[in-house]
């Protein structure tokens, strides 16, 4: 068999003086030489694989290795399927925002909460603004009113480097 990505020992590269082994429907048959192990494997048509290696002794199984790795993969695409993806929406705003674009933009917020996303208000200051953060934070005071009814606040405001950011999730 080819080398593989994962780090199974299989057949040959199974070298321990004693191993426990069990057949592929489950059943024991008991502790033996690895070599014997093998030998059992080859007469049936399967892999010999390491199961539990830090056991004492080693634990191996026979079995259809390929058939394993595929059942496994399925496995893991299946939970990756069931994960909750969680979507953040983001909405830039400046500090000289008229207030029909705060209306305009608070309108695209609520759509995005009520489809179950979360929002981040993120108020850009350019060039003097940054010399009163206070404003930045004042326009997203003016915003939280109007989706409060909707939503909750994940974090109070916070300022980072040129932004001033307010990360909102929907209501359960």
């Amino acid at each position: 068999m080819s080398k593989k990505q994962d780090n199974t020992l299989l057949n040959e590269e199974i070298r321990f003086p004693e191993v426990r082994c069990s057949s592929e429907d489950g059943s024991q048959l008991g502790i033996m030489s690895s070599n014997e192990a093998l030998a059992l494997a080859e007469k049936v048509g399967l892999d010999l694989v390491l199961i539990a290696p830090d056991a004492k002794p080693p634990v191996v199984k026979i079995m259809n290795y390929g058939k394993f790795k595929y059942q496994q993969e399925k496995k893991l695409k299946e939970q990756r399927k069931n994960q909750v993806k969680i979507e953040i929406k983001e909405i830039k705003l400046s500090v000289k925002i008229a207030e029909n674009d705060v209306s305009y933009k608070v309108k695209h917020a609520r759509e995005f909460l009520s489809e179950g996303k979360q929002v981040r208000f993120r108020v850009f200051l350019k060039g003097r603004e940054m010399a009163h953060p206070e404003a930045a934070k004042e326009v997203l005071e003016r915003i939280w009113p109007m989706v409060e009814d909707i939503a909750v606040k994940d974090k109070e405001e916070k300022f980072e480097g040129r932004y001033y950011n307010l990360l909102v999730v929907p209501k359960k």
